[in-house]
């Protein structure tokens, strides 16, 4: 299976909490690739994609962050209008139910990369391959941020 390790960080719903995750993540020199933020009442879910999964685990916890690894699927697209929508709807059609989605730019001219969390990762895998949707996994991901 390709899948992209994703890390989700449990932060404090309060100002500056942002501000201190990125402050620690520049402090050791870790490259943020991709980034969506979630919040709730009293708390806040960053979601991350970075260059190294292991050191960023480790200087997070080591700076007291509640923090997991999430598998999620990365799919590549062209970046023009309509390829998301068509993504969505097939994903829909297969009654594969999306939990939550953000999507990447990176140096690739006319291609985007759409990060997917879904109920059900292997049918999605499946599903996307039949439709010769280009799946990235993490190494993949790593030859990509290198360009």
């Amino acid at each position: 299976m390709d899948y992209t390790q994703q890390i989700s960080v449990f932060l404090e719903n309060r100002p500056g909490t942002l501000a201190e995750l990125t402050g620690v993540l520049c402090e050791h020199n870790i490259d943020m690739r991709a980034m969506c933020v979630a919040d709730a009442m009293d708390f806040g879910i960053a979601r991350i994609i970075v260059d190294d999964v292991f050191n960023t685990m480790t200087v997070l916890k080591d700076a007291g962050y509640v923090c997991q690894i999430t598998k999620v699927l990365t799919v590549e697209m062209q970046d023009e209008p309509g390829s998301l929508a068509k993504i969505l709807d097939m994903l829909g059609r297969e009654g594969i139910n999306l939990e939550y989605t953000y999507a990447f730019l990176t140096r690739r001219k006319d291609t985007a990369y759409l990060v997917l969390k879904v109920a059900d990762l292997e049918k999605a895998e499946k599903v996307l391959r039949a439709a010769k949707i280009k799946l990235v996994g993490q190494e993949a991901l790593q030859e990509i941020f290198g360009d």
